[in-house]
């Protein structure tokens, strides 16, 4: 059996009224709040034959029904309009992140999950670039005071770490741009696994007489460069599921949540897709996110992606709404990200 245009209309209108109100829907109501020009019978009948394809599921006890994941899938893929994001939501979005891009990478990533968790009123889970797989780009030393110098690590995955070193002594900006040139000359394209001995006297040799720098940053660079948790995840929004009436059950809240705590499994539904990816229920391959949909993309550096940016809600959310959102945001934080890249 074909889905002919007047099944189509249903189907959508029955797929918006559920995503609003997270009640079945019956054949009255799309009747009366959707002007289809068809009777509540006819309605009816061609729910049935909805049901009959998959595209819709019956609510035991209930005579309305509610989208399938084969339904939602459809509307996704071909019958959704994106509506697009508000002034408000535009202005917000601009706001934050250019201000966060006053900061280090990781604070514009934890910033980007905080905007997407409040603007889509969703769990936002944005992955980071590997550290430890990113290889020296820049390093730079820049005046604070007569005892405090800043060094600034900039990779080639966008990371930029800032740690103060403490001096014995006033240096002058020249003598700290020669020492930066030299550093960076002497650590580009390097890995954290790369500086190994002959890289560290190399440096040694390269900061005779100035003792205090070279004390402080071969710690630094592996501490910067080498964390204990080398898969972070920013996570906000966690108990945003729990304004859905259907995770009110204290059973599905806590399911949620564990799911949420499992960073392996959540790093397996994060994929990198430079396409904004819709993966429903099933489709995500991980057991605990049958319930779920995740919306991804990710967030790159000229071509190369760095890392996902994923939206988790319940199957009915806002498909149109989020994705939008979603691929505003990347493209504001991939312009951000980008402008590191010219240091």
């Amino acid at each position: 059996m074909e889905i002919d245009e007047r099944k189509i209309k249903i189907l959508r209108a029955i797929i918006s009224d559920y995503i609003n109100t997270g009640e079945p829907v019956g054949s009255r109501t799309i009747a009366r709040k959707y002007d289809l020009g068809i009777s509540s019978a006819t309605i009816r009948n061609e729910m049935s034959d909805l049901e009959d394809m998959g595209y819709l599921e019956h609510i035991h006890a209930s005579s309305g029904r509610k989208p399938s994941n084969k339904g939602y899938r459809l509307y996704v893929d071909k019958l959704m309009k994106l509506k697009g994001v508000s002034k408000e939501e535009e202005i917000l979005i601009k706001d934050m992140l250019i201000n966060a891009a006053l900061f280090e990478v990781d604070k514009v990533l934890k910033q980007t999950s905080l905007l997407l968790s409040r603007l889509t009123k969703l769990t936002c889970v944005v992955k980071a670039p590997s550290v430890k797989k990113s290889s020296i780009k820049k390093i730079q030393l820049i005046n604070v005071d007569a005892n405090n110098v800043l060094l600034i690590i900039v990779t080639d995955s966008g990371l930029i770490k800032n740690n103060m070193i403490r001096i014995n002594r006033a240096l002058d900006n020249r003598a700290l741009m020669s020492i930066s040139n030299m550093l960076t000359e002497r650590l580009m394209d390097l890995t954290i696994e790369d500086i190994n001995l002959a890289v560290i006297n190399s440096i040694k040799s390269g900061l005779k007489g100035y003792d205090e720098i070279f004390n402080a940053i071969i710690p630094v660079l592996y501490e910067s460069l080498n964390p204990k948790d080398n898969d972070e995840v920013y996570m906000e929004g966690e108990a945003n599921m729990l304004q859905y009436q259907e995770y009110n059950d204290i059973e599905r809240a806590r399911e949620f949540l564990e799911f949420l705590d499992d960073k392996q499994s959540l790093s397996k539904i994060l994929n990198t897709p430079l396409d904004t990816q819709v993966s429903i229920g099933e489709e995500n391959y991980v057991p605990q996110a049958k319930d779920y949909s995740v919306i991804s993309k990710a967030y790159s550096i000229g071509k190369k992606p760095m890392g996902t940016v994923g939206i988790i809600g319940p199957t009915r959310m806002d498909y149109s709404k989020v994705i939008s959102i979603l691929n505003k945001v990347i493209d504001m934080l991939n312009e951000n990200l980008n402008n590191y890249d010219d240091w």
